[in-house]
């Protein structure tokens, strides 16, 4: 028998030698499906966890550490990194402290531009980590493996599933096949599973992300910047890492203009490096403006700003990639498991709509999806993830376009920096917002609140 009922979703517990309720590992399934289409046994296992991004490896590790038999698929080629600018949140790094294991950079200061080069520098109370993707992604992957996850470098094809009366079968690319209970998408933004299972989403529905990785500053500190976009939805940002510097902009699909925003990316990212810090001082980058165009103009600049180009021509990796901004209407339709399957992260669409950020909610949704598959009842997990954060997120979904819009006769972003640079507590609460630590369900109640404090 299949330790789940087709029916009901409950598992059937068993005790460990710790003594923990968990669902039975290793189903006996009909002697039929124990064999490939060349006759050959099949590996059968509880769960297979399709992507070792951090969805994947930290439910894989959760699940093993349970007494579940998991199976994760990382289908990356090796050394491949996540397009991804490595922010993680102080939430995060205060829920599980284990990360900061891993080798990153801390941040607790940055500069901040509004649309129109207007810059802010803040101080954060509680500071956040910029990680390399594969170094974190790598480390997140080896707690699985050392957890008793069973880890194959094997990429699942879209069509490379399927589902019949007792469980699943996974076809890989390379043709092995696996059998499972249940089926876990954590395969990013285009997840062929999500696309099957929980439904495809409109362009509307998505957000591009893409950058650069280049070389640190020769000189001085590597600051860590955030600068909204002029005239498009979105902003850019410099985050120092280790061994590189990760530029990118994040913008909407549908408002995306590769040539345009690619032009804006280079300007932000040569003005990065005409202004190396000295001491505790960064002079202002001069970006987006047009005083800064017209100080372009100038022999000696447009000389020095050539040269740094030529330079990171030479050495700077391009990267791009997709990520889900749901409307506020999809997350009260949309699910993230039914029967037999869940989805975690990007795949169920969990990130911020406003600033693209999915690594908590990746994280936090592969422990929910855990704690409920452990506890015997899976289909909880569609319940846990709306009460935990499913309200934030949707809220971020409503705030979006206000976020981006007009207040005062010019960008919201350009007044709320204004603000902030002549407000210590609406700086304050920007701060929390930029370190995860400041949600969108009382945001305007927290500014207003701090605005009326001198």
């Amino acid at each position: 028998m299949s330790p789940l009922n087709s029916l009901t979703g409950k598992a059937k517990p068993y005790r460990t030698s710790g003594g923990i309720a968990a669902p039975r590992p290793n189903p006996s399934l009909p002697e039929a499906q124990r064999a490939n289409y060349h006759g050959c046994p099949m590996e059968q296992f509880d769960l297979l966890i399709v992507g070792a991004g951090p969805a994947g490896s930290f439910a894989a590790e959760r699940l093993a550490r349970g007494g579940a038999s998991v199976a994760l698929f990382d289908g990356r080629p090796p050394g491949d990194p996540k397009a991804c600018g490595g922010g993680v949140t102080s939430k995060a790094l205060k829920a599980w402290p284990h990360l900061l294991e891993a080798v990153g950079r801390t941040i607790d200061e940055l500069d901040m531009y509004s649309p129109s080069g207007k810059r802010l520098h803040l101080k954060l109370d509680e500071p956040f980590a910029v990680y390399s993707r594969i170094a974190f992604d790598t480390f997140l992957r080896e707690r699985a493996r050392e957890a008793g996850a069973h880890v194959f470098a094997e990429k699942i094809a879209g069509r490379g599933f399927k589902k019949d009366e007792t469980g699943w079968i996974v076809r890989a690319q390379s043709g092995k096949e696996f059998s499972c209970a249940w089926l876990v998408g954590a395969d990013g933004a285009n997840s062929p599973i999500a696309k099957k299972l929980a439904g495809p989403l409109p362009p509307a529905e998505m957000e591009v992300a893409f950058g650069y990785r280049a070389p640190l500053p020769s000189a001085g500190d590597a600051a860590t910047v955030v600068a909204f976009l002029p005239k498009w939805v979105g902003y850019a940002w410099a985050f120092p890492r280790p061994d590189h510097v990760s530029f990118g902009i994040a913008t909407t699909q549908d408002a995306f203009d590769h040539e345009a925003l690619d032009k804006l990316l280079w300007d932000f990212m040569v003005s990065y490096y005409e202004v190396p810090q000295v001491g505790n001082l960064r002079p202002q980058m001069r970006i987006w403006s047009k005083g800064a165009r017209k100080g372009e103009r100038t022999g000696t600049r447009v000389n020095s700003l050539r040269h740094i180009r030529a330079e990171l021509e030479k050495s700077a990796e391009r990267y791009a990639a997709r990520i889900p901004g749901l409307e506020p209407r999809t997350w009260d339709t949309r699910h993230a498991c039914g029967e037999q399957w869940a989805l975690l992260g990007d795949a169920a669409g969990f990130a911020d709509p406003v600033t693209g950020e999915g690594i908590y909610y990746a994280l936090r949704s592969a422990e929910l999806f855990a704690e409920a598959y452990l506890s015997g009842s899976p289909l909880d997990y569609e319940k846990l993830w709306r009460a935990d954060f499913g309200r934030e997120l949707q809220r971020a979904s409503q705030m979006r376009r206000k976020f981006y819009g007009n207040f005062w006769g010019a960008p919201f972003t350009e007044r709320m920096i204004e603000f902030a640079r002549g407000h210590r507590g609406i700086r304050k609460v920007l701060g929390r917002l930029v370190a995860g630590d400041q949600g969108y369900t009382d945001l305007k109640r927290k500014l207003a609140r701090s605005a009326l404090k001198p």
